[in-house]
């Protein structure tokens, strides 16, 4: 029987095949790098702000609480933005004439409230609450990472659905004593997961029901 194809053909076929795979193998792992990027994820990227607030000239510098601004953390989902007022609180006194402060002091003379841009923003379908992270002992370090050294606020994990649910199936990993929550400079004992352990018996947490789709999408 004659040969319609040359024998070189074989080894064209098969290195066509092998090339098709291997450039379909690189543009998924290009599309996953893409997906992980901070171009996508917001990770390390500052976000512009109408006064550029550094979190360690007021936490680490001046040692002012979490709680000071952000006054709702403990009782209610939303951490919540400091009004004016607060901010006020001292710069009626100091820097009075600054110019980087002056939105703060036209905030306050017209009474509306500066327009702040998100640094975190959870999708509407994401369901997160605060309160009960804080009063479980997760540190504030845990997911907005060292704020006490950001002299302007970024993202400092993903936050996606992947990295959340790596913490809700090992809690006693992340877990501190509810008296170091706000301590930005707590440091792991040796035994952490035995002493998350206790402490998810102590406060009672259903570790079972944390990677349930209900206890975020509701």
């Amino acid at each position: 029987m004659a040969q319609i194809f040359h024998p070189s053909t074989n080894t064209i076929s098969r290195v066509s095949i092998f090339g098709a795979l291997f450039f379909g193998l690189a543009l998924l792992f290009v599309v996953y790098m893409i997906f992980r990027s901070p171009y996508v994820t917001g990770v390390n990227v500052v976000v512009d702000q109408p006064v550029p607030f550094s979190h360690e000239h007021h936490v680490r510098g001046l040692g002012l609480d979490c709680r000071y601004c952000h006054t709702s953390v403990e009782k209610s989902s939303f951490a919540g933005i400091p009004p004016t007022e607060t901010c006020m609180t001292c710069h009626s006194q100091i820097w009075t004439n600054s110019l980087m402060l002056e939105p703060v002091r036209t905030s306050m003379q017209t009474n509306q409230p500066i327009r702040w841009n998100r640094v975190h923003d959870l999708p509407d379908y994401a369901y997160f609450n605060h309160s009960i992270h804080v009063q479980k002992g997760v540190g504030c370090v845990s997911c907005h990472g060292q704020v006490d050294q950001m002299p302007l606020t970024w993202k400092a994990e993903p936050m996606t659905m992947e990295w959340c649910l790596s913490c809700h199936r090992n809690p006693e990993n992340h877990l501190r004593p509810t008296s170091e929550v706000f301590n930005m400079n707590w440091v792991p004992p040796k035994d952490q997961v035995s002493q998350g352990r206790k402490l998810i018996e102590a406060h009672q947490i259903p570790v079972r029901r944390l990677s349930d789709c209900y206890t975020c999408h509701r």
